[in-house]
Parts: structure tokens; C-alpha cells; sequence
């Protein structure tokens, strides 16, 4: 009996003998070398550099291989990676705020945008993947210069010509009111200065002469019956009086004359017009002995004390131009010195041909060395209120429908942002209404090579999630579920993907679940662009960003379905066919 015991001890030792054996050969069989660990890690590696065709560069692939069109040996695309970048690892650090609807609308701290949506939040490790990767002996051989965002007080010069005027406001006209003869000129010459009350001309005129006669007489008459007992009579004779002095008052007879006329009692046969005015006569349409009649302008005076100084400027330039504000004035009569002056108006209609608005500057010209018709430059100098975001006007690229910098990121990496400009002042400086914050640097030389480079890279991207939709598209032309490729399977050859991509076409489509769609406004998308072909029913979030779904309609995009009630489960953001029934996708309204 012992002896049967001692032989069932001996199997169960050699039994877990032979289990250790074996546990521990199968570990040192699975162990890997280290060189073939370093062959396994480049062959990850190359796996997820991207490949190209030097003669066909639609042709993007994961790891080396041969185009499938020409048969040639593809080449790495430099700088592009599939998932090259790391993982964050712990807590992911917000850079800013953006909106989710206007890519130029950015914040440094949470908020509502100005469609009262919230803002989501953009971390440093989105900024890194999404920016251009440039080696620093590349950027210093670029001359790449970067400029910090600012913010301060803003101001804009103007600057323009103009044309030295006469006041009009101080322009005289002498006429003579009355028909006649010219019997005196004591003024002949145009630009004689004149000053106020200075004789002018004595003009001879028959109904003149018979008007002073009329007023003597009633002057003698209302002197008689000043005293009468008779209210009637007694007022009467003053207003006979009255009239007859204000008819020659009327004719520019002054007071003086008349009181002459008074006290002389004696008719004359010419009478004297004065000047209404100091100035300089600048029009003279007379000579001695001619007739004129009533009404003929017979000298022009200009008062030159200040002169207007009409100046152009352009449409764009308005915005900066008011009443009151000063102008500094140069002209090449006065070299090296400066005058101000002050702008009293500015005119409410633009010139047709020229596309410019005059505006009128009043200068004092004491000494009457401003000559109307000079040429002058004119300087205009505006500060705009408050203090704004500026960078150098270089740093911005504009492309017609939308204005682009570019941020340094740091560490060699460059992150296009399209911006929303506003206006341009002193410094060569340019205000930045959206899509930057204070203290971050933007480039501002060599950003077009650098756009060149973000484009090129950013096409690749759209070619390999194009190309990735279609992998991994869940519908067959003939309505089936596409079944998810294990991790173990064979990644397909280049021509087995380009043959799929000819035959299905559906890397737009989108089955959604078993429920009628009767309007636009239950379909979601995601916000993003690139993540346009993200469709579903009802609110959540995008699978590939993360970001919270809109309604399509609020994006000014576009949903196409089928018109069959029965295939009201497809969905697409692009015009195309039905994968079921192979109908002309209709827009969902």
C-alpha cells in the first residue's frame, strides 16, 4: 500500500515538472530579440509614413508599395504621417475659445459667440496636429520673422492735395439798381484792393436826378405842415417824405448823400456808389462813359482775409474725417513751413468720375500770402478711440474671400487662422477685429511659403479622410452593412482600394437609424467642414472631433436623400445615387 502511495507522488511531481518546463520554453520562445524589436517598431513606423506617386499624386498610401496606374515605386511624402502624432497624455491644456460657427470668432476664456451659441474650447494638442511642422535650419533659411498681437491706441493719417479757393462766403457783387451813364471811375483796375465805403464810380441817371427833386419837395412840404392842426394832412406829408428817401435808399443812395442832399437843397446830376466791402476787386465790367443797365454787375470784390482749401479724398477714407478737425497745410510757396487750418464742411455728394469726396478747409490768410488757385498738400491726422488689436499689415494674406495669418505655435510649428481685419493705421500696422489674441506671435515674412505648404499638406489630409470614409463605409450598392475589418487582417492592396472606390461611391452616405425623416431640421452635422459628411438624426456629438452637432440648416449646408418613402434612411451631404435603388438623391428640404 506505501508502495503504491510513493509511485502516485512520483507521477504528480514529474507532472508540474513538465508544466514548468514547458511555461518557461514558452516564454523565451515568445521573447523577440532586440533587433528584431527595433525591425518591428520601423516597420510600424513606415507603416504609418504616407507614400505618393511621382507621377500620379492622387495615389496616398500608408507604408511603400508600387501605383497601382503605372506600376512605379511610391515615395514618402515628406513631413505627412497617419496618427505620427502622440497621444496627450494627462489633463489637456486649453489654448482659447473658438466659436463653433465663425472660425474667426476666438476668446480667451468660455462665453457665448455672437449667434448666442457656446464657445468649445480648443486644446494646445489640436493647435500642434492641425499646424505645419517646419525644421528650424529650414525656417532661418526661409527668413521666417514673427511679430507679437498688440493691442493699442490707433491712429490714421491722411493725406491728400488741394486747391486754395475764395471764402464764398466773403464774395461781394456791385450792380447798379437803376439805368444810366457812367460818368466817374475811381476804381479801373481788377485787383485795385478796395476797402469798405471807398468811392467806387458816380453814375448818372434821369429818373435818379428827378427822385431827388421829388424829395426836396416833399421835404419842403412836410416842413410847412409839420405844425398843422390836422392829423391827416400833418401825416400825409411824412410819408410822402418817407417813401421818397426810401427809393433812393433802395438805389443804394446812403444816408450820408441824403443828408447832403438836405442840407445843400441842391440837386445833383451824377450820384456816387461806394464799395459794401474790403477787399480785392476781382472782376471789373466797366469804363467811363458807358451806359449800363439795371441790374448789370458792374465790380466783383473778394474778401482774402481767409481762404477755403478744397480738398479730395477717397470713399474708404471718409470714416476718419470730421467736422472741426484740424489740417495741416504745405505749400511749395512756403518751403519747410507748416499752416493749420479747419475743416467746416464736408460736401454731401461724391464725384461721379473721380469715386472722391471734396471736403472744404478754412485757413486764416492775415497777410494775403495764400493766392486762390495754389496747390497744396494737405495732412489729416486721425486717433481712432480706444485701443484695438493690431499686427503689421504683412502678416496678412488675403486670398479675396477671406484674410489668413499664420500663428507660431512653437517648437517649429505653424497653425494657419483665418482673421477678420478692420482698419489699416500709422506703422504700417492693421486692426484685427476676430481670430487673435493679445501676446500671440504671427508671422509676418515668408507666410506665403509657408501657406504653399499648409495648402499641399492640408489637401493630403482631405485625400486620406476621403479615403478613409470610403474604407470604412457601412453601405453596399446593394444596401448591405460593410462588416469592420479585424485588427489581424491584412491591410488591402493599393488596387483592391482603388477598385472599391470605382465601384461603390459612398463615402458620402450615411444609413441612419429606422425612423422617417420629414425635414433639414432634424438632420445634425458637425460644425467643422472637413466633418460635413456626419450626419445623423437628432443632437450629439461629432464621432471624429468630438465637437456638439448643429442642425444642418444653421450651417447654410445642404442634405440629400432618397425620394423612395422605403430608402428614407439615407442620407448624404452631396448630390449622388441611392446605394439601394440606384434614384437621383433629391435635396431634403
Amino acid at each position: 500500500m506505501s508502495e503504491k502511495k510513493s509511485n502516485w507522488t512520483i507521477i504528480i511531481v514529474l507532472i508540474i515538472a513538465a508544466l514548468g518546463i514547458g511555461l518557461i520554453g514558452g516564454l523565451w520562445i515568445g521573447k523577440k530579440s532586440p533587433g528584431e524589436e527595433n525591425e518591428a517598431a520601423n516597420q510600424q513606423a513606415s507603416a504609418k509614413q504616407l507614400y505618393s506617386c511621382g507621377m500620379h499624386p492622387q495615389i496616398i498610401q500608408e507604408g511603400p508599395g508600387n501605383c497601382p496606374i503605372c506600376g512605379m515605386k511610391l515615395t514618402p511624402v515628406k513631413g505627412t504621417s497617419v496618427s505620427a502624432e502622440a497621444k496627450p497624455t494627462g489633463e489637456r491644456k486649453i489654448k482659447y475659445w473658438k466659436s463653433s460657427m465663425d472660425p474667426t470668432y476666438v476668446s480667451d476664456k468660455p462665453g457665448k459667440d455672437q449667434m448666442g451659441m457656446d464657445l468649445v474650447p480648443v486644446y494646445e494638442d489640436q493647435v500642434q496636429q492641425g499646424a505645419i511642422s517646419i525644421d528650424p535650419s529650414t525656417v532661418q533659411n526661409m527668413g521666417v520673422r514673427t511679430a507679437m498681437v498688440e493691442e493699442k491706441e490707433l491712429s490714421r493719417t491722411i493725406r491728400t492735395v488741394g486747391t486754395i479757393d475764395y471764402n464764398e462766403e466773403l464774395l461781394y457783387s456791385v450792380n447798379t439798381k437803376i439805368s444810366g451813364w457812367i460818368e466817374k471811375l475811381y476804381v479801373e483796375n481788377t485787383g485795385d484792393p478796395v476797402i469798405k465805403g471807398q468811392p467806387l464810380l458816380e453814375i448818372y441817371a434821369p429818373e435818379l436826378v428827378s427822385t431827388q427833386q421829388e424829395y426836396l419837395t416833399a421835404l419842403k412840404n412836410f416842413q410847412q405842415l409839420k405844425d398843422s392842426p390836422y392829423p391827416e394832412t400833418r401825416n400825409g406829408a411824412e410819408e410822402l417824405l418817407l417813401s421818397t428817401k426810401q427809393r433812393l435808399l433802395y438805389w443804394d443812395i446812403s444816408e450820408e448823400q441824403i443828408d447832403n442832399l438836405e442840407k445843400s437843397g441842391e440837386v445833383k446830376k451824377t450820384m456816387t456808389l461806394y464799395s459794401p466791402a474790403t477787399g480785392i476787386v476781382t472782376e471789373k465790367n466797366v469804363t467811363a462813359g458807358a451806359s449800363v443797365d439795371m441790374g448789370s454787375e458792374l465790380y466783383k470784390i473778394a474778401d482774402l482775409s481767409t481762404v477755403w482749401i478744397q480738398a479730395q479724398i477717397y470713399e474708404y477714407e471718409l470714416p476718419y474725417i470730421k467736422m472741426g478737425q484740424t489740417a495741416r497745410i504745405e505749400l511749395s510757396y512756403f518751403p519747410g513751413e507748416m499752416f493749420e487750418g479747419k475743416i467746416s464742411y464736408i460736401y454731401p455728394y461724391i464725384n461721379e468720375m473721380t469715386r472722391d469726396i471734396k471736403v472744404r478747409i478754412e485757413l486764416p490768410n492775415p497777410d494775403l500770402a495764400f493766392k486762390p488757385q495754389m496747390y497744396a498738400n494737405v495732412t489729416i491726422a486721425s486717433d481712432l478711440p480706444g485701443k484695438r488689436l493690431v499686427i503689421p499689415e504683412e502678416a496678412v494674406i488675403h486670398t479675396g474671400k477671406r484674410d489668413i495669418v499664420f500663428v507660431d505655435a512653437g517648437g517649429g510649428k505653424y497653425s494657419p487662422r483665418e482673421v477678420i481685419t478692420g482698419v489699416s493705421g500709422e506703422g504700417n500696422v492693421v486692426e484685427i477685429k476676430q481670430g487673435l489674441m493679445p501676446d500671440e506671435m504671427v508671422v509676418v515674412s515668408a507666410q506665403f511659403m509657408l501657406d504653399s505648404e499648409s495648402k499641399t499638406q492640408e489637401a493630403i489630409q482631405k485625400m486620406l479622410k476621403n479615403r478613409d470614409r470610403e474604407l470604412g463605409s457601412r453601405v453596399q450598392e446593394s444596401g448591405a452593412r460593410v462588416k469592420d475589418q479585424g485588427s489581424n487582417t491584412t491591410t488591402p492592396s493599393p488596387t483592391s482600394e482603388m477598385q472599391k472606390q470605382e465601384e461603390h461611391k459612398l463615402s458620402n452616405m450615411n444609413m441612419t437609424p429606422d425612423k422617417k425623416v420629414n425635414s433639414a431640421k432634424e438632420v445634425y452635422t458637425c460644425p467643422m467642414d472637413e466633418h460635413g459628411h456626419v450626419l445623423q438624426i437628432g443632437p450629439g456629438n461629432c464621432p471624429e472631433c468630438g465637437m456638439k452637432l448643429v442642425q444642418i440648416t444653421k450651417t447654410g449646408r445642404k442634405v440629400y436623400t432618397c425620394p423612395m418613402e422605403e430608402h428614407h434612411n439615407v442620407l448624404s451631404d452631396k448630390p449622388g445615387k441611392c446605394p439601394e435603388c440606384g434614384m437621383e438623391l433629391v435635396p431634403l428640404k
